[in-house]
C-alpha cells in the first residue's frame, strides 16, 4: 500500500531516533558476544560485504556519530538548514541535541534540547574512536 501516511519522514518511516538506535547497537553487541565471529550478516544490505554483528553495531554507531561531525569542511548534517549553526564561525562549533533526525539528510528535527537521549551519541563516538586504527597505533 502506498499512502502518504506511511511515506516520507513520518514517525512510521525515516526519522532517526537516538534511543532506539542505541538499544539496537547494544543488542547487536550482546548477540555478537554470544554468537562470536563465526556469525556474519551482509552489511549494508545488497553490498555482498559480510561482517560480524559487532561490525554491524560499529557501522551503525559510526553512521549515527557522523550526524554530529563536520567532514572535509562541510557542515555537520545535524545543523541542516539552521544557517547560524551551519555557517556562522561563532556558532558552528555548538551542537544542538535534536529530538530526532531526518533519515535522508541527517538534519535535526523536533526539540533542540534533548541532552538526555540524544547525548547517547557521545558514547557511540567514543566507541568508534576506541575502534579506530589511528587510536590503536597511539597506545
Amino acid at each position: 500500500m502506498d499512502t502518504a501516511e506511511f511515506g516520507g519522514n513520518s514517525n512510521w518511516r525515516g526519522p532517526i531516533w537516538m534511543p532506539l538506535n542505541f538499544l539496537l547497537i547494544e543488542a547487536l553487541q550482546k548477540y555478537h558476544a554470544f554468537y562470536g565471529d563465526s556469525f556474519t550478516i551482509e552489511c549494508p544490505t545488497g553490498s555482498g560485504n559480510r561482517v560480524t554483528l559487532d561490525g554491524v553495531a560499529k557501522e551503525l554507531a559510526r553512521r549515527l556519530g557522523s550526524l554530529f561531525l563536520p567532514v572535509d569542511g562541510r557542515p555537520r548534517p545535524c545543523h541542516g538548514t539552521f544557517e547560524r549553526f551551519r555557517d556562522d564561525p561563532h556558532w558552528r562549533d555548538y551542537v544542538l541535541f535534536h529530538e530526532y533526525f531526518d533519515g535522508d539528510t541527517g538534519r535535526g528535527l523536533g526539540a533542540t534540547h534533548q541532552t538526555g537521549w540524544t547525548a547517547l551519541v557521545a558514547v557511540l563516538i567514543e566507541m568508534c574512536a576506541e575502534a579506530s586504527p589511528a587510536r590503536k597505533t597511539h597506545r
